[in-house]
This record gives C-alpha cells, sequence and structure tokens, in this order.
C-alpha cells in the first residue's frame, strides 16, 4: 500500500512523544514536560528496557501516527512472560480510522522479519472484557493462539465481572518451546504503560495504594 511507512522509533528523538506517551487516539499535542511529569513509570520502564532489546514501531499512513507495535525479549518486556528464545509483544493498536486495511498484519510482519531468530511472539490477550483493546479474537485475527488462560475480576471495579487473560502464543520455529506466564504476577496488572487495559493504576488503585489489582474468578 501507498504512503505507509513503519518506523523503529526507541532511540528517534523525533518521535519522543510517541514513545513516552503512547497516544495515538487523541488529537490533543501534550508537551514533553508533561508528559514526563506524568509518565514517570512508563520512563523507568523505558530505561530498563530499551538497554535489553525493547522496540517500539509506528506505522505511518499518508504522514500520520495511526499504529504501533512496542516488544522486546522477556527480559525487556512489561508482561511476566518468559521463554526460550521468544520475543514478547507488549501491546499493538491501530486507530480506529486506519482500521481494515491490513495495518495490524504489516506491524506483525515487521517485528516477525526484524526478528526473524526468535523461536516465537508472545503475548497476553483479553476475553469479556470492558475495554476494547488487546481483544483475544483481535489476536487471533494476527496470527496468535491461546495456549493458556485463567479467569479473573478485578478488586475495585466491576467486581462481580469475571473476564479471562489468555497467553497468546505465534511460534516462528516447527520445534518452538511455548512459553510461559507468571500469574501470580499478573494479578498486579502491568505498569508499562498507563494506556494498557491492564494498567494497574486505574479506578482509583493508584490514589488507594493497591497493587493487587486481580483476584481469580470462580465462575
Amino acid at each position: 500500500m501507498l504512503d505507509v511507512e513503519i518506523l523503529d522509533i526507541t532511540d528517534n528523538p523525533e518521535y519522543e512523544k510517541l514513545l513516552i506517551g503512547c497516544i495515538f487516539h487523541r488529537k490533543k499535542k501534550i508537551p514533553l514536560k508533561l508528559l514526563y511529569q506524568t509518565r514517570r513509570e512508563r520512563n523507568r520502564y523505558l530505561e530498563s528496557s530499551i538497554p535489553k532489546g525493547f522496540h517500539m514501531k509506528v506505522l505511518f499512513w499518508k504522514g500520520d501516527h495511526v499504529g504501533m507495535v512496542e516488544y522486546g525479549p522477556p527480559e525487556a518486556s512489561g508482561l511476566p512472560i518468559t521463554g526460550e528464545n521468544i520475543v514478547v509483544m507488549n501491546c499493538i493498536w491501530v486507530q480506529r480510522r486506519a482500521q481494515k486495511n491490513g495495518f495490524g498484519k504489516m506491524l506483525i510482519n515487521n517485528m516477525r522479519e526484524s526478528e526473524n531468530c526468535a523461536a516465537g511472539f508472545a503475548t497476553l490477550a483479553l476475553e469479556k472484557y470492558w475495554m476494547m483493546w488487546m481483544q483475544k479474537w483481535m489476536m487471533e485475527k494476527l496470527g496468535f493462539q491461546s495456549i493458556n488462560s485463567i479467569t479473573l475480576k478485578h478488586n475495585n471495579y466491576k467486581k462481580g465481572h469475571c473476564f479471562t487473560a489468555h497467553l497468546m502464543w505465534l511460534p516462528g520455529t516447527e520445534h518452538a518451546k511455548e512459553p510461559t506466564w507468571n500469574e501470580s504476577q499478573l494479578l498486579r496488572g502491568v505498569d508499562f504503560c498507563p494506556n494498557h487495559p491492564m494498567y494497574w493504576g486505574r479506578y482509583e488503585c493508584a490514589k488507594l495504594g493497591v497493587r493487587k489489582i486481580y483476584e481469580k474468578c470462580s465462575q
């Protein structure tokens, strides 16, 4: 497709706001200084993960940023997933106005081409969750399959609502060993980006100092 470009912005100062803010669906421009003040967890994560192999790639369509994917080896990941010679995808996103153009698959293919020595690719996906990002059916359309799951509920929000978190896997080689995850760490949510649906600080959890935001659901 014409007018499409995917750039690795990890070490590109021109796109520092995108790296720190992960803001792709808002038109309001936020000053870089304010992002550093309000994204302290994100900054700490990047300082630790970039030297370990973290990458963030942005898809530009007609000069505008409309999609992104970020990933790295398990030691650079913001998700509690481990495995041998694997790449963990923190998240992937395409703006609604740019969907149905195959941009998600373009981002996945770009990641796979860049990490062609990886045994496979892993991520988390959600089912029956109240936010639309990182849904299981979306990850399945991109080629991932669920290899493990756990049913959870939030301790401070929609307490009667159960959802399922899936460990998703996209093998890169025929005999790739499947990854594993740390369930106890998963109960704490994630803190690498406040825009991720499982970010721990939402629903007054940060204000209340609650860190174990999920518990297993018996339904």
